[in-house]
């Protein structure tokens, strides 16, 4: 069966051009902003707007239950016609530091809410934050809880894994518009690993992804996104920073082993093209 409908819940930086590009697609589209006035606003891209506040536990701001039984009638059919698609894509940013804990309940309560509702596809955005430092290419199979943060965000991918049509995405560092990677070391001084490798993905690339696996046949379980090279972080930093005239970043000569991403799976399974495989040919694109 084709998928026809989907909902993408979190139209932020990545959801709201994804869900704009699937429109195009003719995908029939729905997305969640946490106010009534973000999810109001996506009408005019064609995106059938409804109000979700995970915090609060709020749906088109009627608090709810722990079970459909503390809905209205109205509460639940609005539920079942905006988050109950043929695919979910769930795109909630972790914010670990600024809110501990907040992540796994905002995501625990999201899965109550589509319980019982069988997607054909579910895709969870997650970050290759989750793959400690390592000499060698980082493949798919190499996720390992090696910090408070990769703790969390493992915990979050098996909320969903274990679900029926699942599938992770993991995302490289994200760039695109209003994200250019020159500002993110500009003028910061002595810093490790000026050799240690960049592992950067655009939003175009990271769009096509998506799109790509709700067309797909069977998928594997775990997909990594990520540009095919990877220039050292002193040549790379310094050329973006000069790139928008701020400041260079200035490295010091201690050494840090860090990570290579392989982002190569998808392309090899599933016949996916990167856009931008050369992390400098996206500056021009952001």
């Amino acid at each position: 069966m084709k998928i026809k409908t989907v909902s993408i819940v979190g139209c932020g930086w990545f959801g709201l051009p994804l869900a704009k590009a699937l429109v195009k697609q003719g995908y029939i589209v729905s997305g969640s902003k946490r106010s009534m006035e973000g999810a109001a606003a996506l009408t005019h891209d064609g995106i059938s707007g409804f109000g979700l506040d995970l915090d609060k536990q709020q749906f088109n701001g009627n608090v709810v239950g722990e079970s459909e039984l503390g809905f209205d009638e109205s509460t639940l059919a609005m539920l079942r016609q905006r988050l109950r698609t043929d695919a979910i894509i769930i795109n909630i940013p972790p914010a670990i530091v600024k809110s501990p804990g907040a992540y796994q309940q905002r995501l625990s309560f999201l899965k109550r809410l589509m319980a019982q509702h069988e997607y054909m596809r579910i895709i969870f955005v997650s970050t290759t934050g989750v793959y400690p430092s390592s000499v060698h290419p980082v493949t798919e199979s190499d996720a390992a809880p090696h910090s408070a943060s990769s703790e969390v965000l493992l915990a979050a991918e098996k909320l969903f894994s274990e679900l029926p049509n699942a599938c992770i995405i993991r995302f490289a560092g994200l760039v695109g518009p209003e994200r250019h990677p020159g500002r993110f070391l500009a003028g910061k001084q002595n810093l490790p690993g000026r050799e240690s490798p960049v592992n950067l993905v655009h939003l175009d690339d990271c769009i096509g992804a998506v799109s790509c696996l709700l067309s797909a046949g069977s998928l594997s379980p775990v997909y990594n996104i990520c540009a095919r090279q990877h220039p050292g972080r002193e040549s790379f930093y310094s050329a973006a920073a000069k790139d928008i005239s701020l400041t260079a970043p200035a490295f010091s000569d201690e050494s840090q082993v860090g990570k290579c991403i392989d982002g190569t799976k998808i392309s090899t399974e599933l016949g996916f093209q990167y856009r931008y495989n050369d992390p400098l040919a996206m500056l021009c694109e952001c």
